[in-house]
């Protein structure tokens, strides 16, 4: 008989401790909760009896006399998950049929019957966890070699603009040089065009253009080339002593056509302008085209490649990936393109900066001013970077009409790995 009342007592006694757990608070809550005549709300803002605390009706503003029930809208429910990551819950999922911590707590008195999943759940996240950390420092390893080689390309490139430079400010010289020599040889030219059209009294006049025709590259005269052009095909060179025999403005008439189209005087002068303006033309093309390659690298060195230059070597580099029915191609500090099916071909942003938060500025890419959408915005494309031991896009979405997203993987992005905050809570 005795024996049954002790058995009894002890199985009352373990309802009665049962009953009064208070459910759903974390370890450094459960100083509110020590059971007492009466209880304080968290926030200070009320003082009810200690038995209305869990007793599924919500008293504080704040919720916190029913952190194991759904009383309360603002409530929360704190799963202890042993095994795992202890977490928080909204309190009205609390015994509503569904199992939202891993160790079943939440539906302590709801039919649903909960498996315990907390050590399955931590052995699964601590080995993704070591892969990460694989993953990283390999990683962070390879990030090293494309800073050393970033820094050997810079150096390459500045080396490069310098050179460039210097035969940019040479060539400029020639130019300077040939533009006298295209506006001397055009007046030599109209001067023996004059001294053919009025041959009379004009023999000191063409004894002066034959001493002021321009010389070419070797230091001579077009007027001397010619004679000894004549004098190596066997003809008896021309002499200044012999004057020819001047032609009347009758015979020349007579004769037909213009009378300096023979004279060998304009012919030289005619041919020293045409040779002048050619040289000049061809050197102002020479000019233009290194100017151009001046303003593309110094565009590209003026680019923020990161704090070490690391991602210098996405330069020139695309990558694609498709999606649905479209291809995506994006060109680091260039571009993003989509093409359909069909080869439609669309600008989905030019590069534009960084555009990631202050304490992450260089994990996401910026590119703007893509093709206009058809009532719709201007095209543009964020590329979020995360780490990874090797350079590809993961994936692209379309999370707003126009606004593109992608992620692209890549060792640049690794980052040596912060002290972890996970587990500690704001529970103030």
């Amino acid at each position: 008989m005795h024996f049954h009342i002790a058995v009894a007592v002890i199985i009352w006694a373990a309802l009665f401790v049962e009953s009064r757990k208070i459910r759903g608070i974390s370890i450094s809550y459960k100083r509110f909760y020590k059971e007492r005549k009466s209880f304080l709300c968290i926030d200070g803002s009320k003082l009810i009896p200690f038995e209305q605390v869990n007793d599924d009706y919500c008293d504080c503003a704040d919720g916190s006399d029913e952190p194991g029930t759904a009383a309360c809208p603002s409530g929360r429910f704190y799963c202890t998950n042993l095994g795992f990551r202890p977490h928080y819950i909204q309190s009205s999922r609390v015994n509503d049929g569904i199992c939202d911590c891993c160790d079943g707590s939440d539906e302590y008195s709801s039919p649903a019957l909960c498996q315990k999943t907390c050590r399955n759940l931590g052995q699964q996240e601590r080995a993704e966890l070591e892969e990460r950390m694989r993953m990283l420092s390999e990683g962070l390893l390879m990030k090293r070699q494309l800073v050393e080689e970033g820094a050997d390309v810079w150096r390459e490139k500045q080396a490069e603009l310098t050179d460039l430079q210097k035969v940019a400010e040479d060539l400029q010289v020639r130019l300077e040089y040939l533009r006298r020599r295209k506006s001397d040889a055009g007046a030599q030219k109209e001067k023996a065009l004059t001294a053919a059209q009025h041959p009379t009294g004009q023999e000191g006049l063409r004894s002066q253009i034959r001493a002021e025709l321009p010389l070419d590259d070797h230091g001579q005269s077009l007027q001397d080339t010619d004679r000894l052009g004549d004098k190596d095909e066997g003809v008896e060179p021309r002499t200044d002593s012999a004057a020819p025999r001047e032609e009347s403005p009758n015979e020349a008439e007579v004769r037909g056509g213009d009378p300096s189209e023979d004279d060998p005087d304009v012919k030289a002068a005619v041919e020293a302008a045409e040779s002048a303006v050619s040289d000049l033309n061809k050197a102002e093309e020479a000019h233009q085209r290194l100017q151009m390659e001046i303003r593309e690298l110094e565009e590209r060195l003026a680019i923020d490649y990161g704090p070490e230059r690391e991602f210098l070597f996405l330069l020139g580099r695309c990558f694609q990936i498709t999606a649905y029915e479209y291809s995506y191609t994006l060109c680091p500090f260039n571009q993003v393109t989509q093409k359909s099916q069909m080869g439609t071909e669309v600008l989905l942003g030019k590069w534009d900066a960084w555009d990631g938060p202050p304490e992450d500025l260089y994990g996401v890419m910026k590119y703007d001013r893509g093709e206009p959408c058809w009532q719709g915005p201007t095209r543009s494309t964020h590329v979020q970077l995360v780490c990874g031991t090797d350079s590809t896009l993961r994936w692209v979405k379309e999370p707003s009409k126009c606004h593109y997203a992608m992620e692209l993987q890549t060792p640049a992005a690794c980052q040596p790995q912060q002290p972890s905050r996970r587990g500690v809570h704001n529970e103030l």
